[in-house]
């Protein structure tokens, strides 16, 4: 049997030993599992998961290699990948690297062999907590000491959020939108170009008086990393803006909805991540597909008295995963309506998006 390259210890003692690929480095994170079937990639460059280790819980990735018109981001943050199978012979028209050489060029370790199976347990039961991923040879208590020594970082937003603003635009637009840029994916903004709008990406930080400036007819909030509390920049931007303008918030956009309109938000045992997560609309009784990837949730305690009402739920915990304030104007999804897991399941989000600009233009 080939000896054992790289292991990962859990902040609860256990160890799993494998196969390395990607970056050959040290890196602590907090572990997290995905149940995606597909979309690796997505996952591998989608900023919201900046400092996490990722389990795949489908056993074979890789195996379509890395297609450049797939990226969410332009540079990946992701923590890394620990899967149990990988593949670095892609059968696949479109593919021009593997996940391996993408990996490697950003620094991102990755591990496989290991039971993945064993590991999502772990989580689901225990809840998330750091891991280190590391050489075979690394001593369990030397581990174990720096996994105690690192603290989980708080800057996140900042890292991935863009530092200077740039545009997506679109033949003939019919609206002009401005996407707060806490970590955004690329096919949210997509998804914006496909219904008529130009949109205006700015920073985290970005001021009311800066955004206003370029006239929007509506503000979308965007997706990212770590704790919502953590960003409180833009937590003051949206309390100044409810009423003003349509707002659309989408994953952590909805979570800093809910906490500028003073409610709490809470960090979940093992979080939601995966293209497969049940939500009802409260408003038509209709079941969306959908795909999800956070460790906080809006706490639906929390609400009352705020204006916020709750549009949808997760059938498998009940958590809130859409508010609404309709009398300013605002709404959120926790699930990503970009991601097609549906796969057109939550596309009417983004026209939803639009009927509220235009009404907003007919009552200027």
């Amino acid at each position: 049997m080939k000896a054992y390259t790289k292991k990962i210890v859990l902040e609860n003692g256990r160890e799993f030993y494998g196969y390395g690929f990607g970056a050959d480095r040290e890196a602590v994170n907090e572990i997290v599992f995905n149940t995606s079937v597909v979309g690796y990639q997505e996952i591998m460059s989608d900023p919201s998961y900046t400092d996490q280790m990722v389990v795949m819980t489908y056993p074979l990735i890789g195996n379509y290699g890395m297609a450049d018109e797939d990226y969410e981001t332009k540079t990946p943050t992701i923590g890394g990948m620990i899967v149990r199978e990988y593949n670095d012979l892609p059968s696949n028209f479109r593919y021009t690297r593997t996940l391996h050489e993408v990996l490697e060029e950003y620094g991102i370790p990755g591990i496989q062999g290991l039971d993945t199976r064993a590991l999502t347990r772990i989580i689901r039961d225990e809840g998330m907590q750091k891991v280190i991923i590391t050489d075979a040879s690394t001593p369990r208590e030397e581990a174990l000491a720096r996994l105690r020594a690192y603290v989980m970082p708080h800057d996140m937003v900042a890292r991935v959020s863009c530092k200077k603003r740039w545009m997506s635009r679109v033949p003939n637009h019919t609206y002009d939108v401005v996407a707060i840029d806490c970590g955004i994916k690329n096919n949210i903004i997509r998804q914006l170009n496909k219904v008529g709008c130009n949109v205006t990406i700015v920073p985290y930080d970005a001021t009311v008086e800066e955004i206003l400036a370029f006239r929007p007819d509506g503000i979308v909030l965007s997706n990212g990393p770590g704790n919502p509390e953590d960003v409180q920049p833009a937590i003051d931007t949206i309390r100044k803006l409810r009423g003003r303008l349509p707002i659309f918030g989408i994953c952590m956009g909805h979570q800093l909805l809910a906490l500028a309109y003073g409610a709490r938000t809470r960090k979940m045992k093992f979080g939601h991540r995966g293209a497969n997560h049940p939500v009802k609309c409260l408003e038509t009784g209709l079941i969306e597909i959908t795909s999800q990837n956070h460790s906080y949730a809006v706490d639906p305690d929390s609400l009352a008295g705020t204006g916020l009402e709750v549009t949808h739920v997760n059938l498998l915990d009940g958590s809130v995963e859409g508010i609404a304030c309709p009398a300013d104007r605002v709404f959120s999804m926790q699930y990503h309506p970009e991601s097609a897991a549906g796969p057109l399941d939550s596309c009417y989000l983004f026209k939803k998006f639009v009927h509220i600009m235009e009404e907003g233009r007919k009552n200027a």
